[in-house]
């Protein structure tokens, strides 16, 4: 068994770009996923372009899937007032269907050995690792990286503190056919919840939506809750109006929840989700996954050169990753908790509209700069 080897669980946008990341440099990869590809995940499958050039220095780039250029930002509140602003890096659009597989198949390409298997256990003794896995049995290796999603039979197995937390939100997605400009993605409030929209691959539109499950439960389905709450927002019911569904059925996922997890656990250093959340209202975890993906591709090259330690490994991990995300986090829990209130969700929309300058602060409180590429 080679001493270079990383075992990533999760196979999401984190534990792909770790994949793709190593593995360039000579690391043998294995990427665990229990779910099969393609799949869809319920997401907003927008990404601010600050990670654009270093994923197409991995050799990807999502252009070349489909992906849309997203210019331009949009807020609307319920009472139909709205704002417009230029987002300051743009951004770029498109499906998990399609960008999860594209970046299965060059990890592939590029050697990483991807296991389709459920994983029971993550032991860590004598500077090993070793993890137990339903069908396959038993791997060992130098580092896992634990990208297993935002809550998981994982996280209950490690104990992690956050499983003790409130976790009160209910998301929802959908794709549609219906006609939305392709240069912008769209934040529609409802009362006790918000709706982003954008264009991706294939002329469909995303639709993706978060709420107060306390909210939710007081109607009798997903429909009914569409049509009676979000439609309120009179620019979304317009949507909705003219959109055709392509699923057989809306794709949710409840117990959401925004509470502070620790990035390193048991030696474990977590990534994505797992890491920590950022609200969908600010729109840019997918860029955080792949950020905190590169963060730790660099460090364990690091621990492979004989550069750092494992402890400062996980040292260097915990600060770079608080130091790159804790803002945008924490204004993240304030505007949501801003957004549930639903006088106070009225004064930030009316104060977003006299004052474009606000939303364009906002947008810089949540989104970084250009990352560097490898």
């Amino acid at each position: 068994m080679s001493l270079k080897h990383v075992i990533v669980v999760g196979g999401g946008l984190a534990g792909l770009t770790t994949a793709l990341h190593l593995s360039r440099f000579g690391i043998r990869v294995t990427l665990i996923e229990k779910n099969s590809y393609p799949r869809h995940k319920v997401c907003g499958e927008y990404l601010s372009n600050e990670v654009l050039p270093y994923l197409r220095s991995l050799g990807f780039d999502p252009f070349d899937f489909g992906a849309k250029k997203i210019e331009r930002f949009e807020l609307s509140s319920v009472k139909g007032k709205a704002v417009s602003v230029k987002l300051p890096l743009g951004g770029f659009s498109l499906s998990r269907y399609t960008l999860d597989q594209a970046m299965l198949n060059q990890a592939i390409a590029q050697g990483v050995s991807f296991v389709n298997d459920a994983v029971l256990d993550i032991k860590f003794t004598n500077d090993r690792f070793q993890v137990i896995l339903k069908e396959t049995g038993k791997l060992e290796g130098t580092f896992v990286i634990g990208s297993f999603g935002k809550r998981s039979n994982l996280d209950q197995k490690l104990k992690r503190d956050f499983l003790n937390s409130k976790a009160p939100y209910l998301a929802v997605k959908e794709h549609y056919s219906v006609d939305y400009p392709e240069n912008l993605v769209g934040l529609y409030h409802f009362y006790g919840g918000y709706c982003g929209i954008s264009k991706i691959e294939n002329d469909l539109v995303n639709i993706c939506y978060i709420a107060q499950y306390d909210e939710f439960k007081k109607y009798k389905n997903i429909n009914d809750f569409k049509d009676k709450v979000l439609c309120k927002n009179k620019a979304l019911e317009v949507i909705f109006k003219e959109a055709t569904s392509t699923f057989e059925k809306p794709l949710s996922i409840s117990q959401i929840s925004f509470a502070s997890k620790p990035v390193v656990e048991d030696h474990i250093l977590m990534c994505g989700d797992s890491a920590g959340m950022i609200h969908p209202l600010c729109g840019n975890g997918m860029s955080m996954a792949i950020q905190g993906a590169k963060m730790s591709s660099e460090l364990i090259i690091q621990y492979f050169n004989e550069e750092i330690s494992r402890i400062e490994v996980e040292e260097m991990y915990r600060k770079k990753w608080n130091k790159a995300f804790g803002l945008r986090i924490a204004t993240g829990r304030l505007l949501a908790g801003l957004f549930t209130m639903k006088s106070m969700a009225l004064y930030v929309m009316n104060s977003g509209k006299n004052f474009p300058g606000l939303v364009r602060r906002i947008i810089s409180m949540t989104h970084g700069k250009l990352i560097e590429s490898i």
